[in-house]
């Protein structure tokens, strides 16, 4: 994960330039709600702590507005801790009220939505990016150039398990060629949608692959076995496209590659998916530090996840997101569930449960 954020630093070092000029709109409106959270004794100096956690795939976007953040000088020294357990680690702590944000690859579950509210944990919900979760092979795989929907179910359903082991297995044109699964834990969002959207039911997945909620291991396994087929996303493929090879996922449309166009146009379906952040800002002990640095992603993230490989979303989505912001707007807008195939710009404007 720390190559992936290497990689931006020049582009993040311009981004941090120009910081400055923005990190400070659309805080009028909730400036009461920050100043409420003014914590500890005014004459002594202390070094509020953000906590956040959750899913690997989000960490590369935060972790880089982590760095656009403490580059401002009235920032410095403030500590901003970016932790990775996956969506479903990062939302059981985030539920528990022990993180300030949770990264999530997918919107937050009915369980969690109720573990929540046990606790009294109200969250804002914000998305930041689109993502194309990517079906990766290794390079000296030089038989397969493109899967079907059904063909990476058929491999990766319960019923599959130990029973569907070699290529010819998936496509009768293929080798009779052992074939070594790399995918998400089940800890990890991606694990979620990925079922979802392939098997039809979350979580629902033969078991008998290497799992991780680090999407580097996954790339790092797959470049080392020529047999090897995994999935994860889009960024860390942009990040290691010489260890990799992509295939094309056909819905039953053709064969599309995953890529900034085909997102853009829905085309890259059902593996497209929002990405989000979990802010919960009313119980935060940091109120008006959190306060800054949410502001800060709203107004940076765009640039920041076309930088790091994603797909920004539409202005429109950055003014709601303000508006949801500023008017201090909690729950979640997505039911409890993943929503395949849903388009974002259609969903925001509901109204959210809690």
């Amino acid at each position: 994960m720390n190559a992936t954020v290497k990689k931006f630093a020049t582009v993040l070092g311009m981004l941090a330039v120009t910081v400055s000029t923005t990190a400070t709109a659309n805080t009028t409106a909730h400036s009461q709600l920050l100043a409420q959270g003014a914590v500890g004794d005014p004459g002594k100096v202390t070094t509020p702590a953000i906590k956040i956690d959750g899913s690997s795939t989000v960490y590369p976007i935060t972790q880089a507005i982590v760095k656009l953040f403490e580059a401002e000088p009235r920032n410095k020294g403030q500590q901003v801790e970016v932790k990775v357990s996956g969506t479903t680690g990062g939302f059981e702590k985030f539920c528990a009220g022990k993180t300030d944000i949770s990264n999530a690859s997918r919107p937050i579950l009915l369980a969690e939505m109720e573990t929540c509210k046990k606790n009294g944990v109200r969250y804002m919900e914000f998305p930041i990016a689109f993502d194309a979760l990517t079906i990766a092979i290794n390079p000296q795989n030089d038989w397969a150039k493109d899967i079907t929907v059904a063909e990476l179910k058929k491999l990766w359903e319960p019923a599959a398990q130990g029973k569907i082991l070699r290529w010819n297995q998936v496509r009768a044109a293929w080798p009779d060629r052992p074939i070594k699964l790399f995918g998400a834990g089940d800890k990890s969002g991606t694990f979620d949608y990925f079922t979802e959207a392939i098997v039809g039911k979350s979580k629902a997945s033969r078991k008998d692959y290497t799992p991780s909620e680090d999407d580097e291991a996954l790339v790092e396994g797959i470049s080392k076995d020529p047999n090897a087929l995994g999935y994860f996303g889009y960024a860390y493929y942009q990040e290691n496209q010489s260890k990799l090879k992509l295939l094309a996922v056909d819905n039953g449309k053709g064969a599309i590659l995953p890529s900034t166009q085909t997102v853009e146009k829905n085309q890259y379906r059902p593996l497209s998916r929002p990405l989000f952040i979990y802010v919960n800002l009313r119980s935060s002990s940091n109120r008006q530090l959190l306060g800054k640095f949410v502001t800060l992603y709203i107004n940076r993230v765009s640039k920041v996840a076309d930088a790091v490989g994603y797909v920004p979303l539409p202005n429109g989505v950055r003014d709601l997101n303000y508006v949801n912001f500023n008017r201090g707007k909690t729950g979640t807008v997505f039911s409890g569930k993943a929503r395949i195939d849903s388009k974002i710009s259609d969903l925001l404007p509901k109204k959210p449960v809690y």
